[in-house]
């Protein structure tokens, strides 16, 4: 996520003003006893997508080295890896190997379900009873059929990043709340000149997002919960969400040749246009202040003028205007990892470390006391955002599993590239659902 992404799981996160509270088949769940853990020699293999130098990456490899500094006998190899080619590439290629790594990035809702029944990932249950109280709701995600198999480390709504001193510029005196703002918004940007939102569709899955939150405007929570659990498309509202999309690409609020443009860890990328001001807004989650910062010329002049705001609501949607779309990063341990996988899980997901990792500004930490770490204005602005939505819907290429996700997410960039239609993003759900 940044990105962000298949047990049918709808996010339905119980956000507290503290904080919002977070896959692995079925290996042995029993802890191992006390003197059983650390007492040979482990190398844990660990991948991760921090992969761009900047904050992030530099705290998971303090991370690691902390935990050897507690476990001299535990010593651990870190590979960081771009989130598409991670998830989408090297992951499922390792897993089918007797050799996998230890602990990975895993996404939680229909994917993990995916990876669970593919008899991949560890059971946890057991062993971090603790941490599912602390965490809280969102270890929900990670969970199929009542078992935990991955626990997360961040979590959070996406919204619209934004320039400030464009928005000025260009007489936006605040935020827009609704799209017909957001539209009035556009077309002042336009005439200063300014691209008014960037976009990474040749990543496809940034540009998906804007369909995700047109369906999350257009359709009932009932319909958004049905859709999760069942794989049914039928509701009129996800047609509409295509419709809304193309009314909103024929308005031309996004760059040229944005078909082609990278999401994210590049200067040319979207949201290189946005850190680098040259464009005014993008939709994204709540890492993006971390990827933005690592492609940032003048990373002083982005903090200076670097705002969010939710995600418009439709003036007479069936959709209820304060839901949100959002979801997290977690780990899970591979089936035949070490014992020691899991309490590198557990000490990732501490209090402690949690904080260090909210300290960072690269997104929203899980764990109940780490909450103090967040002192970034726009992420204080998520966190509240989040604690807030009447209801937070899972990414929805995440929540359909991976199989209907990534139809989806191709039919949807066939509408920004002029080639597709709202019922033909549809039809090839219905047409991956039923395989």
């Amino acid at each position: 996520m940044a990105m962000k992404r298949r047990a049918g799981a709808v996010l339905a996160l119980i956000a507290t003003s503290a904080l919002l509270a977070a896959g692995c088949n079925s290996g042995d769940s029993e802890a191992p006893s006390a003197n059983e853990l650390y007492k040979n020699p482990v190398t844990l293999t660990w991948w991760h997508n921090a992969s761009q130098d900047g904050p992030g990456k530099t705290y998971w490899e303090k991370v690691a080295k902390d935990f050897s500094a507690l476990h001299p006998t535990v010593k651990i190899e870190i590979e960081a890896i771009e989130t598409n080619q991670l998830q989408r590439t090297r992951l499922p290629a390792a897993l089918l190997t007797n050799d996998p790594p230890d602990i990975f990035q895993a996404w939680g809702g229909g994917e993990i379900r995916e990876q669970v029944e593919a008899d991949y990932l560890k059971d946890i249950t057991d062993q971090v009873k603790g941490e599912v109280a602390n965490i809280g709701s969102a270890v929900e995600i990670w969970q199929v059929n009542g078992k935990q198999y991955g626990l997360p480390f961040r979590m959070g709504i996406e919204g619209i990043w934004y320039n400030k001193e464009m928005f000025a510029k260009a007489g936006i005196a605040a935020p827009p709340t609704t799209f017909d703002e957001l539209n009035d918004a556009v077309a002042k940007l336009k005439a200063i000149n300014v691209i008014p939102i960037a976009v990474g569709a040749g990543d496809k899955w940034p540009a998906a997002h804007w369909w995700y939150n047109f369906a999350l405007r257009a359709c009932s929570i009932d319909t958004l919960k049905k859709a999760s659990t069942d794989r049914v498309f039928d509701d009129p509202c996800f047609v509409k969400a295509g419709e809304d999309l193309k009314k909103f690409i024929d308005t031309k609020p996004f760059q040229p040749n944005f078909i082609a443009t990278p999401g994210q860890n590049d200067p040319t990328s979207a949201n290189g246009l946005l850190a680098n001001g040259k464009a005014a807004m993008e939709l994204m989650g709540d890492w993006n202040k971390g990827t933005l910062e690592t492609v940032a010329a003048d990373k002083a002049a982005l903090a200076k003028f670097l705002g969010w705001f939710p995600v418009p609501a439709i003036s007479g949607s069936a959709g209820d205007p304060k839901a949100a779309l959002g979801g997290g990063d977690g780990f899970a341990c591979a089936k035949n990892a070490p014992a020691e996988c899991v309490e590198f899980l557990k000490y990732i997901v501490s209090p402690e470390v949690q904080k260090g990792y909210a300290e960072t500004g690269t997104g929203l930490p899980v764990a109940k006391g780490a909450e103090g770490g967040v002192e970034d204005p726009a992420l204080k602005s998520i966190l509240e955002a989040t604690s807030s939505a009447t209801y937070v819907q899972l990414w929805l290429d995440t929540a359909y599993g991976s199989t209907v996700g990534n139809a989806m997410n191709d039919g949807i960039v066939a509408i920004f590239a002029g080639t597709g239609t709202p019922e033909k993003v549809v039809s090839a759900m219905k047409s991956a659902a039923s395989k």
